[in-house]
Order: C-alpha cells, then structure tokens, then sequence
C-alpha cells in the first residue's frame, strides 16, 4: 500500500493586531491565533490574550512604533498582516469640541494608522506580499452626531486604504477596511437598556454583532481566499449602513 500523504498545512504568518487587549481586537487576535498565527498584540497598558506577544506600544508615539516593530521581528519575523484596531473617542458636540478633543483622536485613530502601515509596508514590500486592514466604523461613513472628530478619522481610513492599494498593488500587497456597526463589547455593555433598545431599532438585523463576526471578515481578508480583494469596505454592521 502507498503511503498517505499528510494534508499541507500553511506556514504560520506573522500578525500583528493593535490595540488587541479587549473587545474587537481581542477577538481578532484570538482568531488568529485559532488559526496557527504567530501574532503580536500591541497595547498601552497590558492585557494582551494568551498566546499573543504582549508588546507594550503607545501609536502615537512613532519611536514606539518602531521600537514595537523592532521587537515582533525578532520574535516573529518581519509582520505579513497589519490589523489596525486600536482606537479612542472623545465625544462632544462640535462647537464644545476642544482643539485637544479633535487632535488626540486623529492622532491615535489616523495618523496612528499611517505610522502602522508605513512601517509594516517596509517588510511587506520585501515580502513582496501582505495584508493590510484597518478597522473603521459605520459612523465614518454615516455620521455620527457629538463625533465629527471621530468619524473623521474612520472616514479617513478609508482614501488611507484606497492610496495604499493603488501604491502597493503590484506587490501583492492588499489594503482593506472593515467597517463594523454596534458590536457587542465593554463599550457598548455601558449603554442604558433604552439606548440599547433604540439603537436595534435602527439596525436591519435587530441585534448586535458579536465580536467574533467582525474577527471572522477580518481572518478571511487576511486569507487566500480575498487575495484579489483590495481598496474595499465591508461593513460589518447589521444592514445599519446600507447605500454608503
């Protein structure tokens, strides 16, 4: 008899997810490292899930992005997929809204994202393959009232993403947003149960997400499977933004 031959397994990729202590980007690392991934978690404070390298990385600090860099390559080898999550909010209406209020958020939540992506690019182009996926919001694309700074900085992401992939098409290298609804986390656990309530009414499906439905587009972005799939949104969010 023949011998049977063992399935090919795929060689584990360096991941890097930021800001994957908690929430949505906890889920997304977990699924990662489901899958065989080697991944890095950046945080501020800590909190990285097991199995994860816990790197300790404020974005907007470009030293500590590259000093993050410096020490997922050494662990894990140059990063093959960017998961740009780590985000703030500073909510107030505009004409309450602080020049600090508007500043700290586009700093974390874009130009946070560009320091990621630049530097992730550099290994990627060597590569000569990669995945980039940044995480915005339905509210970049719908609006938001008392979140202009917010939803600024996620509507961002998106001409971010899009420049990327014409950049580094020719690389192999992908650039996509995911744009997840009202998801089930720490953050949205603090709203009243009317809050709650009137949002669902707004949402198609009537629920939530899970955190883990947004992790699973996430997985498959970063999958053979979207290989041809870039400079595209997908929205994650229960029908809540349809035409957008």
């Amino acid at each position: 008899m023949g011998q049977v031959e063992e399935p090919e397994t795929a060689e584990p990729r360096s991941v890097l997810v930021t800001g994957g202590n908690r929430g949505i980007g906890r889920a997304i690392a977990l699924a990662f490292v489901e899958l065989g991934d080697k991944v890095a978690v950046t945080t501020r404070n800590g909190g990285a899930p097991e199995g994860t390298l816990d790197v300790r990385c404020d974005i907007t600090d470009a030293a500590a992005v590259e000093a993050a860099f410096a020490q997922i390559e050494e662990a894990h080898g140059p990063v093959e997929v960017l998961v740009a999550n780590a985000g703030i909010t500073k909510d107030t209406l505009l004409l309450r809204m602080s020049e600090e209020d508007w500043a700290e958020v586009i700093d974390t939540n874009l130009t946070g994202s560009y320091r990621l992506a630049k530097r992730a690019s550099k290994g990627m182009l060597r590569l000569r393959r990669g995945r980039i996926i940044f995480i915005s919001s339905v509210v970049g694309l719908l609006g938001s009232a008392g979140q202009v700074n917010y939803a600024a900085s996620k509507a961002g992401l998106v001409g971010m993403a899009r420049s990327i992939a014409r950049e580094l098409g020719s690389r192999s290298i992908t650039a996509n947003v995911v744009a997840p609804g009202f998801v089930e986390t720490d953050m949205t656990e603090a709203l009243t149960e009317d809050q709650k309530t009137a949002i669902k009414t707004q949402v198609p499906l009537g629920r939530y997400a899970a955190p883990e439905e947004v992790a699973g587009v996430v997985t498959w972005l970063a999958g053979d499977g979207a290989a041809y799939v870039t400079g595209a949104v997908i929205p994650v969010d229960g029908g809540l933004g349809m035409g957008h």
